[in-house]
């Protein structure tokens, strides 16, 4: 039980690290995804746009709307259930857990991560594919090109 709580608490997965995550909420289509576990995750080497439609300055910006790229995220995720919190965010019941490779500090609480569904699919290279968000080349150094 002090592991589980430690590990909640901490701001950011240690970079190269391999951990659990059973998502809960899920804010836009590069994140952040809450895990049950604990971590938040900002999705490693992709950019979408923010909920208000916008793109941030010097990040590559997806033709797709906010919201539709977020529903394939969340369809990506197959919960039992979904929601809408009085935040905004989408909240998610019974997904199942995403195997994640931590990629380390995303700012803040949240660490950068790429996860895989339990059959195996990548979410970054799924939204790429989708045009639900676009490679970010700075950081993903190309590793989306051949999803």
């Amino acid at each position: 039980m002090l592991t589980l709580i430690a590990f909640g608490l901490a701001s950011a997965i240690a970079d190269g690290q391999a951990f659990t995550c059973t998502p809960t909420r899920v804010w836009d289509a590069d994140g952040p995804i809450w895990c049950a576990e604990g971590p938040h995750i900002r999705l490693h080497g992709i950019a979408a746009r923010e909920m208000d439609g916008t793109c941030r300055p010097g990040h590559p910006c997806p033709d797709m709307g906010p919201i539709e790229a977020r529903n394939i995220l969340v369809r990506l995720l197959q919960p039992v259930r979904t929601g809408i919190a009085s935040t905004g965010h989408v909240t998610l019941t019974g997904a199942p857990p995403l195997s994640c490779i931590s990629y380390g500090d995303a700012k803040g609480t949240r660490t950068a991560a790429r996860c895989r569904t339990q059959a195996g699919d990548d979410l970054s290279c799924k939204l790429i594919e989708t045009k639900a968000a676009a490679q970010w080349w700075r950081y993903s150094y190309g590793r989306y090109a051949f999803c």
